[in-house]
């Protein structure tokens, strides 16, 4: 990195923001990639949220033949879902100082949702459930915790209690539903609040998830 943070994609409220969402992208993808949903949502701008999309790393993807694209870490074999465990550290503590910038702008850290899209929702469970200030929420989009192993001798206190709304395409090719429910019944084994979506669709986002993530997100934000 040649900068403290990572570059984002920003969509600012007319006024102060009172609330953040920090948005994770997936493989390949980059920060423009979930920047059309703002509106989508249809959030009412008396809320005055803050939508930040950050661009994950350039790194070589194992499974890619290689090719270097944006990534939040390796995956080193799809069969076993093996993943380089330290990118998944460090692009964790990336999202940890946009989570710290907002915190040191003035915005508590209760009013900040984490969310993401497949990698990017991967990165989204691993830093919420372990960060040591109350969060306002997960959001886990077409996804699963690669990390879900360690959790219960690392997660804290603070986010013990922390809303998790995670959603999931029945014919996902990418990422099986079954390593989504595994995730899902992980965290609702550790008592985790998980309220869990299942749409027809394959790895995407569609209309009536959007509608739901809009309810989620108010019922969040306020």
């Amino acid at each position: 990195m040649t900068s403290q943070f990572l570059e984002c994609v920003e969509i600012n409220p007319k006024r102060r923001a009172e609330y953040a969402v920090i948005w994770l992208h997936g493989l390949g993808a980059d920060g423009h990639d979930f920047e059309p949903i703002v509106p989508e949502l249809g959030l009412p701008e008396s809320l005055a949220v803050r939508f930040v999309f950050p661009h994950a790393p350039q790194r070589p993807v194992t499974i890619n033949a290689g090719m270097v694209m944006r990534a939040w870490y390796d995956i080193l074999d799809l069969a076993t879902r093996k993943v380089d465990l330290q990118a998944v550290h460090e692009s964790s503590g990336q999202v940890r100082r946009l989570i710290e910038r907002e915190t040191s702008a003035g915005m508590a850290s209760d009013r900040i949702v984490l969310a993401g899209f497949s990698q990017g929702g991967a990165i989204a469970l691993h830093t919420g459930l372990r960060y040591e200030k109350s969060l306002a929420g997960i959001l886990a989009l077409s996804t699963y915790s690669p990390t879900i192993g360690t959790l219960a001798a690392e997660r804290t206190q603070a986010n013990a209690a922390i809303p998790i709304l995670m959603a999931h395409g029945q014919y996902d090719p990418v990422i099986p539903m079954a390593a989504a429910e595994s995730t899902r019944d992980a965290l609702i084994g550790l008592q985790y609040a998980v309220q869990w979506q299942a749409y027809p669709m394959q790895h995407e986002v569609c209309l009536a998830e959007i509608g739901a993530i809009r309810t989620w997100l108010l019922d969040r934000l306020r």
